[in-house]
């Protein structure tokens, strides 16, 4: 089924190319990298063809309604992922944009004494970026000082599975001790090593001359296995699959924004990492259905979903996933999810994934410690005032958590009516109620479920 109205889409963009980027195999804490400006360019590049399939008059994909020449900040979200590999992702998500929303001659305004100003560099668009630390905020990097995912970790190692795959992998690592210097040369390390190996065939022509010939696909194909292992697990709710299970949180709540007309939010950009898209590709059936999508995404690739209506006579709405994989892909691909040979309604993906999202701190603090409590937090995705020394709580400490416990109940109320908004309009669809065919009836109808 083909639903051609596209409402608006949610992206999750890779960074694109930078330095070598160290990650601990055992507990994936980060090391140290640099955005380069190759990496730079692919993330433009990328916003360029994004702003060609949604903002383009003439493409199939254009999102009705929203604003193509000047950016309106209303209409979208930007979120970049700050910790890890923080300082490639934001220079990649500053140069997506400016191929996104690139500079315009009509961002100008007259001043009350008639002097017309252009904004500088011919009319530069300047974008809101909303940085998300680990530290406050495990949205976007969920894996990294966590004691349940290193288990699941310790386990896929001494799994038969990984055994099998390090002894078929063995003459490669051999092979190439000659070529890694500083990453220890194991199946173990094998995303350090492919990594190492990029780069300086990237980067070092001296490198590029003497590698062998198929090495870095060799390179690729163990690191592919290696992650696919790593951040995925058999059960959608698994921990190998925590960095999908927490993104999962700023999807649906974006979808929910742009299903509203009370909210004009018609696109969301995330700028991550790989990890995410990994396990989102399991969690959804992806990685089964498309095999030779596990593993690694390439740098400055794209998952989008597009939120589409339905075609005349049916209200309800839909989703389609499309990916791109880098520079390889010169145009998205359409994946199928759950089973399904087209686009997904929403409510069915809803139904299917909200009991698996972690959508709070406190929530996450609870998976990793393995409790068995997963129950849903009111805090959300900003700090734990539970965890401060409280020999440091002095009177202006004690006065802050006082006005932060009226915004925790606060926050409460919005988290049930967010919850109960996502369980009503499930139901509504689900009902013959839902599909009346006044759409703006049906959403007053899901307003008044959320209100009630």
């Amino acid at each position: 089924m083909s639903h051609v109205n596209v409402k608006g889409a949610v992206i999750l963009a890779r960074n694109g190319d930078r330095s070598f980027y160290y990650q601990n195999p055992e507990t994936y804490a980060p090391g140290l990298t640099e955005s380069t400006p190759l990496g730079e360019a692919q993330a433009h590049e990328l916003g360029k063809f994004l702003r060609a399939t949604y903002l383009s008059s003439n493409s199939p994909s254009r999102i009705q309604g929203m604003r193509y020449d000047l950016a309106d900040t209303k209409e979208i979200h930007i979120k970049a992922k700050n910790g890890g590999e923080g300082k490639p992702v934001f220079d990649s998500c500053i140069a997506l944009l400016q191929g996104l929303f690139p500079p315009n001659p009509n961002n100008r305004m007259t001043l009350a004494n008639g002097q017309t100003v252009m904004a500088p560099l011919n009319g530069y668009q300047y974008i809101p970026v909303e940085t998300v630390e680990p530290s406050n905020d495990r949205s976007l990097e969920s894996w990294t000082n966590c004691p349940a995912f290193e288990k699941h970790v310790q386990n896929y190692y001494g799994s038969d599975e990984f055994k099998k795959e390090a002894k078929n992998a063995e003459p490669f690592f051999n092979a190439v001790k000659g070529f890694v210097y500083g990453p220890e040369v194991s199946f173990q390390n094998a995303y350090n090593v492919y990594d190492y190996i990029g780069t300086e065939l990237t980067y070092n022509q001296s490198y590029a001359y003497r590698l062998p010939p198929t090495y870095i696909e060799q390179a690729q194909h163990w690191a592919n296995i290696h992650e696919n292992g790593v951040f995925s697990s058999k059960d959608i709710n698994g921990i190998g699959n925590i960095a999908g299970r927490t993104i999962l949180s700023t999807i649906l709540d974006a979808l929910e924004r742009v299903v509203f007309d009370d909210d004009p939010l018609q696109l969301m950009v995330q700028q991550i990492s790989y990890q995410p898209i990994i396990s989102l590709f399991h969690m959804t059936g992806i990685a089964e259905k498309y095999p030779e999508l596990q593993g690694l995404p390439n740098f400055a690739s794209a998952l989008s979903i597009e939120l589409r209506g339905g075609d005349e006579g049916d209200p309800r709405d839909f989703l389609r996933f499309k990916f791109k994989n880098g520079t390889d892909d010169e145009a998205f691909r359409v994946l199928n999810v759950f089973g399904h040979n087209g686009d997904i309604p929403l409510t069915e993906f809803i139904y299917r994934t909200e009991n698996y999202v972690i959508d709070s701190n406190r929530q996450w603090d609870r998976v990793c410690s393995g409790s068995p409590n997963e129950v849903a937090s009111t805090s959300g995705w900003v700090p734990d005032i539970t965890k401060t020394n409280s020999a440091t709580l002095n009177v202006l400490t004690a006065a802050m958590i006082a006005v932060l416990m009226v915004f925790g109940m606060f926050s409460f109320g919005k988290f049930v009516a967010r919850k109960s908004k996502r369980r009503s309009y499930v139901r509504l669809e689900e009902s013959e109620v839902s599909y009346d065919p006044f759409w703006g009836e049906r959403r007053a109808l899901l307003l008044g479920a959320e209100e009630a």
